[in-house]
């Protein structure tokens, strides 16, 4: 696994950034910053600590996939940490095997910091070495669109 960071001073106050980020009163919130992932991208379950939660988009045939996780933890307005855990490919959740185990335990964790009205997200993520482009070209502008939305 390999770990990434990425940085966003959004002009909104924390608890703003965070319920947009989340998508916690409109779950659209959510699907427009990540639709830089996937146009169709969106979760199923919720932020509460110790709940499932499934980060899904549908793919070119049509059909579901994404990743199965945790919520590790979340302290609203300061912290999130997702915990990844399984695979979902065509509606079906894979949690062992060989494709799983390069993500297995891999995290993915939100800091929320406030300072004087600006808010900063920090993401610290754990990914394959066969995203890191991926990830290096699509987190920083996905946390761009976010800002935007946060600072509409």
């Amino acid at each position: 696994m390999e770990k990434m960071q990425f940085k966003v001073s959004i002009n909104a106050p924390v608890s703003k950034v965070y319920d947009i980020m989340l998508g916690i009163s409109n779950k659209l919130t959510y699907e427009q910053w990540t639709a830089l992932f996937n146009p169709t991208s969106t979760y199923d379950g919720n932020w509460e600590k110790g709940s499932k939660i499934q980060f899904i988009g549908t793919d070119e045939k049509g059909e579901k996939g994404g990743m199965v996780s945790e919520i590790s933890d979340n302290i609203p307005n300061r912290f999130v940490s997702i915990r990844h855990y399984g695979l979902l490919k065509a509606n079906v959740e894979i949690t062992e095997g060989p494709e799983v185990e390069k993500w297995a335990n891999g995290f993915e964790n939100y800091t929320f910091e406030e300072n004087n009205g600006t808010t900063t997200v920090t993401v610290d993520l754990d990914t394959t070495e066969d995203f890191l482009d991926y990830m290096n070209q699509t987190y920083p502008k996905a946390l761009d669109k976010l800002k935007e939305i946060c600072e509409e």
